[in-house]
């Protein structure tokens, strides 16, 4: 019986899960001057590209050939000295377009005696996002980067790693529609390399757009859609990336063991119909960050002890959908913590009473009272503790006097006996 073969096939989302341009740049160029307004260095010499809503995609290119002039540029911390610029269909200098980027540069710079949860506070705070709205998803995003059990240590502390992995948090904090990560993988073990790369997948999935810098090729490559490869400020190749790499004067099939009397057939076969051309046979290989993943899985269900990171393997739950409603934040987050998984309708409320009686209607205002007067009688306590603390020290203080008087006229009474 002859055996099954298989082609390897590419595997790209289809084009109509990519939307409408979000970065859109045309004739972009960056000339950087002297003192003397002399032009010193061409950083980027009048590049055009395309990225739309729901791609991932990378820019590539050696040390100093303009990826991270273009980032700052669609930042909008740099200014383009000519061309076209726009992110969301506006200049990159609006403000209200900030809300929709997340941001991961290269170096993490992070407020050092701030610990890991006020530094994803601060960094909400900042996108304007509630108490409780920061508290849920700063517990999400701690469990999703592995630093659920260092969330009160100072970010000075941490090492390159953990540092890339709360810089990461930072980024995705607002829930952003376009992530830009320059280098997010530098300094990661491979479990938190993969970690980002499902994350990245996730965000794609979810309609997201990410720009990927890296010089980790083998990253780009698992991830991305779309690439661009900068020299010297020119863009010297781009396109899809299956395209790209696709070498079509060769074919590959993939077929299950065969044993050498069906191998040498085959090689007969093939000589006879395509000539006497280099045919190379040989097993296939894992992929080295498959296996030592599994070998970290066989590890973990033999429940091995270790003082490194770990990560509950869950990604974020506002990650994965919308928070249109209250009702439903709560039933994503509910279900992220007891590890089950729901169909996509609307979430019940936390506390659901089994019985069908209705539920009691919240009177706001009385509500309101309450915290009020629980938080004055908070705030009257330490101040009534303190008044008893100085009445009780004035008392300590005049029974010392008293008995000291009390011994002075004793020994004065016994002195003048004496005398006598």
């Amino acid at each position: 019986m002859p055996a099954t073969t298989a082609v390897a096939e590419p595997a790209t989302r289809a084009p109509e899960q990519v939307g409408q341009p979000v970065v859109e740049a045309v004739g972009l160029c960056k000339i950087f001057r002297d003192f003397w307004g002399r032009p010193k260095a061409r950083a980027v010499n009048g590049i055009s590209f395309t990225v739309r809503q729901g791609q991932v995609f990378g820019l590539l290119g050696p040390n100093g050939s303009g990826k991270s002039t273009t980032v700052k540029m669609i930042l909008g911390l740099l200014h383009p000295t000519r061309g076209k610029l726009e992110v969301f269909g506006a200049p990159p200098s609006d403000v209200q377009t900030k809300h929709r980027i997340g941001y991961l540069p290269e170096e993490t710079y992070l407020y050092r005696y701030l610990t890991a949860r006020e530094t994803l506070d601060f960094f909400g705070a900042l996108f304007g996002l509630s108490p409780s709205e920061r508290k849920n998803r700063i517990e999400q995003l701690l469990e999703m980067v592995g630093l659920a059990n260092s969330f009160n240590r100072p970010v000075g502390e941490f090492s390159k790693g953990m540092a890339r992995r709360i810089g990461l948090a930072q980024a995705l904090v607002n829930d952003p529609d376009l992530v830009i990560l320059d280098e997010p993988t530098s300094g990661l073990d491979p479990i938190g390399c993969r970690e980002v790369k499902d994350v990245i997948r996730l965000l794609a999935e979810r309609g997201k757009t990410v720009i990927l810098c890296s010089h980790l090729l083998a990253d780009v490559q698992d991830v991305c859609d779309e690439v661009v490869v900068l020299y010297g400020g020119n863009i010297r190749t781009s396109g899809n990336l299956d395209e790209i790499l696709t070498v079509s004067e060769q074919t590959r099939i993939t077929s299950p063991r065969l044993d050498p009397a069906t191998l040498d057939a085959v090689q007969a076969l093939i000589r006879q119909r395509v000539g006497d051309g280099a045919i190379q046979v040989d097993h296939p290989t894992m992929d080295l960050e498959e296996f030592f993943l599994e070998v970290v899985r066989q590890a973990r269900e033999a429940s091995v002890e270790t003082a490194g990171v770990q990560s509950g393997g869950r990604i974020a739950a506002y990650l994965q959908g919308g928070e249109k409603t209250a009702e439903a934040n709560a039933g994503q987050i509910l279900a992220a913590l007891s590890g089950t998984q729901s169909e996509p309708a609307p979430a019940p409320a936390p506390e659901e009473a089994p019985q069908p009686a209705p539920k009691p209607v919240v009177d706001l205002e009385r509500l309101q009272n309450l915290n009020r007067t629980a938080q004055a009688s908070q705030e009257a306590t330490p101040q009534q503790a303190s008044e008893q603390d100085s009445q009780q020290r004035q008392q300590a203080e005049e029974a010392s006097r008293e008995e000291a008087n009390k011994r002075l006229q004793d020994l004065l009474s016994g002195q003048g006996g004496k005398n006598k």
